[in-house]
């Protein structure tokens, strides 16, 4: 029973995108909590310097102007301002002042401020519409000053900055981890590719045994299977053209006999029967023994050609009848010779198990049509149809539908070697039925392959 929410599915995709997420958001959790653990920690040794450094600079300032003689202060205020950035202004009592932010780092500071130089004292961020860090002193009673700092001298990181560095920090940290998951999920994708194309009938090329130990096996223990596949294929088709070659010796001979024996002429178109059955099902054999050329299917087949000689070919019984709907000028790369034995195949299955029941006669439509650079082909017949459920089993060799086939000869190998074929020019093949509600029954066996590109 399948407990995963919805909203996480996309957990079930693929291995790289499901560990670059869990990668992903674990850094940035750490991040979270990394960039909340500096905020705290750097409150109290900032609040402090930044403390030591007004009260050092009110000190010595207030020392100074103290102790100046009172005609030459305003040369004195001039010097601070100009070569320590130091501005002092007279504290009004109708000065406009903007209160400092109310901020946890600024409030330690000002405590620590104010616990050196009095529990009066005054910090504002603006005064009469000037910015800066305003901090205030007496030098009597009666005698009060603003001394405005420029904000750059308070070190503290700033939001920005931090946020600045947590981005940046963030974003090599996901390439690291897209990096991590690619080489995690690569090896995993090579093999799925592989084990597809395997699946498809198709050669894969052989998967590097190098990497983690883990990886290196699997795919020793993959392109060791592969080999062992190759090898039994080839055994098997050696082994039928072997047989289907040696029993053709013994039927021509008894074929040459069966003329030269006394016996009736329904007698001998029985056994001619017979035998020509026979030699039909070691023909399949070596049909689906052949091995493949990859240099067979390079050339251009017209394969609306290929259709329509088979159709002509088909509606010379009279018990037959074709409907045709075809596309003119649909081109495919392959083998003329094997997609002409496709079509007869599937057209000879049409007519020996897809007649009409209430007629009798063997009604077919052929289709092929061009659609998104793919050629369409389609042969259905208007018979009982078959089983969902027995629809993949008859695309294995050797297999017979007891229910549709009882009356039929042969060795089960027409679709098997239909798929075959059309697997080695790169299409696929479906056994649909022919009408979707099921009413009339029917079966339709739908090719799509790739098609040949028009310059």
């Amino acid at each position: 029973m399948n407990t995963v929410p919805k909203k996480l599915t996309w957990l079930k995709s693929g291995l790289f995108w499901r560990t670059f997420f869990m990668l992903g958001f674990l850094v940035t959790v750490s991040m979270a909590a990394w960039f909340a653990s500096l905020r705290m920690v750097e409150r109290a040794p900032i609040a402090q310097q930044n403390a030591a450094q007004v009260i050092s600079i009110v000190t010595i300032t207030r020392a100074a102007l103290t102790h100046s003689d009172p005609e030459l202060r305003q040369e004195l205020l001039f010097d601070l301002m100009s070569n320590e950035g130091l501005r002092i202004y007279p504290l009004e009592a109708t000065d406009k002042i903007e209160p400092p932010p109310d901020d946890d780092l600024v409030k330690t500071m000002h405590e620590i401020v104010r616990s050196k130089l009095g529990a009066n004292t005054k910090f504002a961020r603006m005064v009469n519409d000037t910015p800066g860090f305003w901090v205030s002193f007496k030098l009597a009673e009666d005698d009060e000053y603003w001394l405005v700092l420029e904000r750059k001298r308070m070190q503290r990181i700033s939001g920005m900055q931090l946020l600045g560095w947590l981005i940046a920090m963030l974003v090599v940290s996901l390439l690291m981890a897209a990096i991590i998951s690619g080489l995690v999920s690569q090896p995993l994708t090579q093999l799925a590719l592989a084990s597809r194309r395997l699946a498809k009938g198709q050669q894969p090329d052989p998967l590097p045994e190098s990497g983690t130990s883990e990886v290196a096996e699997a795919n020793r223990s993959f392109n060791q299977m592969v080999e062992d596949l190759n090898r039994i294929e080839s055994d098997r088709a050696v082994i039928l053209a072997g047989i289907s070659h040696d029993l053709r010796t013994p039927l021509t001979r008894l074929q040459l006999e069966i003329e030269m024996a006394n016996l009736s002429e329904a007698e001998k178109n029985g056994i001619h029967s017979d035998i020509q059955q026979m030699d039909a099902i070691i023909g399949q054999f070596l049909d689906y023994a052949r091995p493949a050329d990859p240099m067979a299917y390079t050339t251009p087949v017209d394969v609306t050609v290929i259709l329509r000689e088979a159709i002509r070919e088909a509606e010379r019984r009279p018990d037959v009848r074709v409907m045709p709907n075809i596309q003119e000028g649909v081109s495919v790369m392959g083998n003329a010779t094997d997609l002409r034995r496709v079509i007869n195949n599937l057209l000879e299955n049409a007519h020996r198990y897809g007649r009409t029941p209430t007629t009798g006669m063997c009604e077919i439509d052929a289709s092929c049509i061009l659609q998104n650079n793919v050629a369409i082909i389609e042969i259905s017949d208007r018979g009982v149809g078959v089983p969902d459920e027995e629809k993949a089993h008859l695309l294995r060799p050797f297999t017979r539908l007891d229910t549709a086939r009882s009356q039929a000869n042969g060795a089960g190998l027409g679709l098997a070697i239909v798929d075959r074929i059309i697997k080695r020019h790169g299409g696929t093949l479906e056994l649909l039925d022919r009408d979707r509600s099921r009413k009339t029954g029917g079966l339709t066996v739908k090719i799509t392959l790739p098609a040949q590109r028009r310059t």
